[in-house]
């Protein structure tokens, strides 16, 4: 049986792309230039890779061995390159020359979509653009306003203004998933939309408020950087946020400044 005839592997999480008008609002979305590079995280069995490969460079990474060998024999040509390797681990700079400009488009299996979003969205060499595949709830955290935030929220905004482009119905995909998806577009910023010192210490901010996102900032605050409830409180007074707030309610620019009131609260002096 061959990679094309074979069934769908659930512990991949594949369900693979059929609908062309779909296909064609991906590729309008990435607005492709033939001088353009274009890596595609999990082209499976190559219905939107071909429509890429004719308007760009790809570099198309598949985490499943036959397909990836299937791709292979079966597409091919100047203007393609196929990568077996996990888009969560691969090292970038083997997909993308180190300072090049690329764009990423992908049809993301539901359980790695953050993860890989993520970490090219945080990477030193990020794309300038990502159009990704993923599932419908995800699509609404990533582009949630405050009052419906979340960590994936504040991790996709802090690098790039994303866009719902539209939402896909289950009968798009073969097999079809029990839920619908939704393409998201993603202008990536040259820089985050606001300044930290480290990345890692503004996230464990994030994070912490976020740790009981159902209580009190103050509360949730103090439990996830394990300080006292009145250490966390005056951190929250000092950077001008109402302590009785919770997180999904925060903005950027206020998680920027309980950041800074919270790096200032622990230095020494």
């Amino acid at each position: 049986m061959t990679a094309t005839a074979r069934r769908a592997r659930k512990s991949l999480g594949q369900h693979f792309l059929v609908d062309r008008g779909i296909r064609n609002r991906i590729v309008a979305a990435a607005e492709m230039a033939a001088t353009d590079a274009v890596l595609e995280i999990g082209p499976g069995r190559g219905f939107l890779t071909t429509a890429l490969a004719e308007r760009a460079h790809v570099v198309a990474v598949e985490m499943d061995e036959a397909l990836a060998l299937d791709l292979r024999a079966r597409l091919g040509g100047p203007n393609l390159r196929i990568i077996h390797a996990d888009a969560r681990d691969v090292p970038i700079e083997s997909l993308v020359e180190d300072g090049a400009h690329y764009k990423l488009v992908a049809n993301l299996p539901y359980y790695a979509a953050s993860p890989i979003v993520r970490r090219f969205l945080e990477a030193p060499h990020k794309p300038d653009l990502m159009v990704v595949m993923v599932q419908r709830e995800v699509a609404q955290t990533m582009t949630a306003r405050p009052g419906g935030m979340g960590i994936l929220s504040v991790a996709v905004q802090l690098y790039g203004n994303p866009k719902v482009v539209c939402h896909v119905p289950p009968r798009a995909f073969r097999p079809a998933p029990k839920v619908w998806s939704s393409v998201v577009r993603i202008a990536v910023y040259d820089k985050p939309a606001v300044a930290f010192e480290s990345p890692e210490g503004f996230f464990d901010v994030v994070r912490a408020g976020f740790s009981a996102p159902r209580k009190q900032l103050k509360n949730s605050l103090a439990n996830g950087l394990d300080a006292p409830p009145g250490q966390a409180e005056a951190a929250l007074e000092a950077a001008g946020i109402t302590p009785t707030r919770r997180a999904q309610t925060l903005a950027l620019d206020e998680w920027s400044r309980l950041y800074e009131a919270w790096g200032a609260m622990e230095r020494p002096g």
